[in-house]
């Protein structure tokens, strides 16, 4: 099941809503703009590759991201996320087409 559900979407923008209960995981897929993420609620993860190589490890953050908080985000190549938190992890993309 995609985790992804798109709010708006025309030439300019794409807007996601990511919601990724403990213990889920993504589809394996790409966000080939770069956007702003904000933080709606926060829940270790893990980024990987396709063949199933560590990208991100949110547990080595050294800053870990507030609720609320806004980051930004460069074009991600393919990969999947795992939950391997206690809670949520709620995140809303506006990626920018134009960028």
């Amino acid at each position: 099941m995609d985790r992804h559900e798109v709010l708006l979407e025309n030439d300019g923008i794409r807007v996601l809503d990511t919601r990724l209960g403990p213990g889920e995981r993504t589809p394996v897929h790409t966000h080939q703009w770069a956007g702003v993420l904000y933080i709606l609620s926060w829940s270790d993860f893990i980024r990987y590759d396709p063949e199933g190589n560590i990208l991100v490890d949110s547990r080595k953050m050294a800053v870990k991201p507030l609720v609320g908080t806004s980051l930004w985000s460069s074009p991600l190549v393919p990969h999947y996320v795992h939950n391997i938190g206690q809670g949520e992890l709620h995140v809303i993309a506006v990626e920018l087409k134009s960028s």
